[in-house]
């Protein structure tokens, strides 16, 4: 097998496994310096690989058993413990796209081509790009300069990678009196807006409620993202407090779907919010949620969760082919 597609896999399964971020740029710095090379055989045959910068002991032996025509045993064992759990596997089945993720225009890990090449070999037939808007700084946050420019190259990557299509986005901030990050001109032109809170997250929930509500009444907004904001793991943070009934009820009322956020430190909504919402009518966009190749495979949480509180798959917007999405929007 291609010594490079190794590994870039075996760093696919340790971020999906959720391993120390070290690990994982190891191995892709391995898999940048491997492209780069001319004589990765004549290396590999005289013992030189390790010569290579970012290439090590661990990573050459990967290399070398790829040359020569093996799955590498690494790659191998990685392969043979990653979980394929039951539970939830055939509303995974019938998603067709992923409507929040990252790339490294933003806190992402990975270029705009990588992420879409992961996703369509997951199976999906598009997936929505969604970097942060300009006030979370933290995360690189793209001005609307920059988000221009983004939308150059992924036409340019469409172009390419057609018949996959990745879909123009944002995940623009929700702001403290609900209006959005990024100029409404602007927001016009994407195809699809995940609209999240991401400060103030104690807010008083009168106060939160009014701002929630007033971002899904906002007609660029296609879905609301990880709505409690909570996390469960690593650091917790517990969830905001809002009148669930009221913004669910806005998000019913304009069309805005509810996120069902897959990553393993979120997990949002809560249960019974997700009951909730089902039982008010909301639609939903199971998202990834993914920063990096491997965590666009951790749909099957979301979609655990989804089938544990009985979400049926046409309640949920990422069942949906590219055209049919665009037009429900």
């Amino acid at each position: 097998m291609d010594p490079v597609r190794a590994l870039r896999e075996v760093a696919f399964w340790l971020e999906r496994g959720g391993e120390p971020t070290y690990r994982v740029r190891a191995f892709r710095r391995a898999a940048e310096a491997v492209a780069s090379a001319q004589d990765v055989g004549d290396r590999v045959e005289s013992g030189r690989l390790t010569d290579l910068p970012g290439v090590g002991k661990t990573t050459a032996k990967v290399v070398e058993q790829a040359h020569h025509g093996d799955v590498p045993d690494y790659l191998r064992r990685l392969r043979s413990e990653a979980e394929r759990p039951e539970e939830g596997r055939e509303l995974r089945a019938a998603l067709r796209g992923d409507c929040h993720t990252h790339s490294d225009w933003s806190d992402g890990g990975s270029p705009i081509e990588e992420m879409a090449e992961t996703a369509r070999d997951l199976g999906h037939e598009w997936m929505v790009l969604t970097d942060h808007s300009p006030r979370l700084t933290v995360a690189n946050g793209l001005s609307a300069e920059r988000l221009r420019r983004q939308l150059e190259v992924v036409a340019e990557v469409n172009d390419r990678m057609a018949p996959f299509r990745i879909l123009t986005g944002i995940e623009v901030d929700i702001l403290d009196d609900g209006s959005l990050d990024q100029e409404e001109a602007l927001l016009a032109e994407l195809d699809v807006v995940v609209a999240s809170v991401h400060s103030k997250l104690r807010m008083d929930s009168a106060a939160m409620t009014r701002r929630m509500c007033a971002a899904v009444r906002n007609p660029h907004v296609d879905v609301l993202g990880h709505c409690t904001g909570r996390r469960v793991v690593g650091r917790p943070r517990p969830q905001s407090e809002f009148d669930a009934d009221e913004v669910f009820r806005a998000c019913r009322d304009h069309g805005t779907a509810v996120e069902i956020n897959s990553r393993p430190d979120r997990l949002d909504p809560p249960r019974p919010l997700l009951r909730r919402a089902l039982e008010l009518g909301c639609v939903f966009s199971i998202d990834s949620d993914g920063h990096a190749p491997g965590q666009l495979d951790w749909l099957h949480l979301g979609c655990a969760r989804a089938q544990e509180c009985e979400v049926p798959a046409d309640r949920v917007i990422n069942t949906r082919g590219a055209g049919e999405l665009l037009s429900w929007k």
